[in-house]
């Protein structure tokens, strides 16, 4: 053949097979698209050296992305953290879709560069990078990893829930001040944020969809299956986070491991653990501050996230199973603490017949005899608490709760007053009926004396016990006459010589 036809004719040829293959790549092109298998996005808010670079390399980015890694372990290794929020930024950037590099990122800052702070203050600066890296980044690249909602979870069960940190409470109160500004500095009213009838409103959803990235629809979804929840606790996010993860594995289930879905149930059940036992919310206007209470109304819907649980993971059901059984006892506790003694015998009569062999043992070395009646019980739970037999203790014991009484009153917190007040004739009763002969000698005072005693002294206006609005509004739930006789100067009197009105609970 002539050579030059011959070239002419693999000229022709080429030009066919990458008009074809330009066909083929589009096509491959809008496929990897919908299928959500592109992996080189831009590199953004990078150095134009190093975005050059990325885009030079292409598929080296690997390269780049661990020499970032050495310069950032150098950077720790030497205790100069600044530079570490831009870095990690760089590497989830340089790997987006490799989900532990998120995971280690914001475990990193959250947890090992926070507690290298003494200031409360920049471990929390710290702590939000961490879950600003999950939630804002991490999830916008993989919307549909659960291991990014369960690090999620386990940041607002664990490192804002739980106490391990000493800066935990300054964690909460600063997610407290946030999420007030999303609910208006009052109960969180989902409804409200859903519908959006005012601009306020429209602005507080702007700033809960925006900067927090969750859905008020599903919130209430979340609420209304796993609640009634205090969103401005820790603990009810972690929940909507293991939820959301759940829901998303549902949209996907040929991705998902089993493992993983296991370990968002856990992070909710365990969640809803925290929200029973401290998941209410009880300003203190008088002294500017918070106090946690226990959310009893979501009793039964945390045993039936255990039992779900126990279904759902048969390999460790023998530990949810004693976790469970716990559960029920602080339940029974915690309602005939707070005056819920019909609900309290319905649980207990539950806890008997879920586990009658075992049901008042409590995983520990203390057990109680299986005949117990309720108030024996009760009383067991009292004395296990206080640690302690001697008179001093517990006189000092009863006179607690009795003052925790009077403070629950001024609260609004009826039930729970008059829990502590029972809770204080019990411990009386069963430290007496353990001193039988000795009565003269280590007795205690009837409760109604210490009652009187402990309230005189909280509305003595000589003393700094109670504050005056505080006394006043002890004084009107008490049915006591207003108070009178003005303390001297330089006690703790109101302004201008007069008594103020008393202020109703709860305002």
């Amino acid at each position: 053949m002539n050579p030059r036809l011959k070239k002419i004719l693999l000229l022709l040829l080429a030009a066919v097979l990458l008009f074809g293959v330009s066909r083929v790549q589009r096509g491959l092109n809008v496929d990897r698209e919908r299928l959500g298998l592109t992996r080189i996005d831009p590199l953004e808010n990078a150095p134009p050296v190093l975005a050059f670079t990325t885009v030079a390399l292409g598929g080296f980015r690997g390269l780049i992305a661990n020499a970032l890694w050495i310069r950032a372990n150098d950077l720790q290794d030497e205790d100069k953290f600044f530079e570490m929020a831009q870095l990690a930024d760089w590497i989830t950037k340089l790997e987006p879709h490799f989900v532990q590099v998120w995971l280690v990122q914001a475990w990193n800052m959250a947890y090992n560069i926070s507690v290298k702070f003494k200031d409360f203050d920049d471990r929390w600066r710290w702590v939000q990078r961490g879950i600003a890296l999950l939630r804002d980044d991490g999830l916008r690249f993989n919307p549909n990893e659960t291991l990014i909602y369960r690090e999620l979870a386990w940041f607002f069960q664990h490192k804002m829930g739980a106490n391990l940190d000493d800066a935990n409470m300054r964690y909460k109160q600063e997610w407290l001040k946030e999420m007030s500004k999303v609910f208006a500095d009052k109960t969180p009213d989902l409804d409200e944020l859903i519908n959006a009838p005012t601009d306020d409103a429209r602005q507080r959803f702007q700033l809960l969809t925006n900067k927090y990235k969750m859905d008020p629809k599903f919130m209430k979804v979340v609420d209304e299956r796993y609640g009634p929840l205090e969103w401005r606790l820790p603990e009810s996010h972690a929940i909507y986070w293991g939820a959301l993860g759940l829901e998303k594995a549902r949209e996907h289930p040929t991705k998902i491991k089993p493992d993983d879905l296991i370990q968002l149930r856990r992070a909710i059940y365990q969640s809803m653990q925290l929200s029973f036992q401290r998941g209410r919310l009880a300003a203190n206007p008088f002294a500017k501050s918070f106090e946690f209470g226990p959310n009893l109304d979501i009793i039964p819907k945390v045993s039936a996230a255990y039992e779900q649980a126990m279904q759902e993971d048969a390999p460790n059901r023998d530990h949810i199973e004693k976790a469970h059984r716990n559960f029920l006892r602080d339940a029974v506790y915690f309602l005939y603490e707070n005056n819920r003694l019909a609900d309290s015998a319905q649980w207990y009569k539950y806890l008997g017949e879920k586990y009658p062999e075992k049901f008042l043992i409590d995983g520990n070395t203390n057990s109680f005899p299986r005949n117990l009646t309720l108030n024996e019980y009760a009383v067991a739970r009292i004395v296990e608490d206080l640690g302690e037999t001697s008179r001093d203790r517990v006189k000092a014991a009863i006179e607690g709760m009795l003052i925790r009484g009077f403070v629950d009153l001024v609260l609004g917190q009826p039930e729970r007053s008059a829990g502590y007040r029972l809770k204080a004739r019990m411990l009386r009763d069963s430290y007496m009926s353990n001193i039988k002969g000795n009565e003269d000698r280590i007795g205690l005072p009837p409760v109604e004396e210490t009652e009187k005693e402990v309230r005189e002294r909280l509305l003595d206006p000589t003393t700094a016990s109670l504050p005056f609005e505080m006394r006043a509004i002890l004084r009107t739930q008490l049915r006591l006459p207003p108070e009178i006789a003005l303390p001297a100067a330089g006690t703790n009197a109101p302004a201008g010589g007069t008594n103020a009105p008393a202020v109703p609970p709860g305002k």
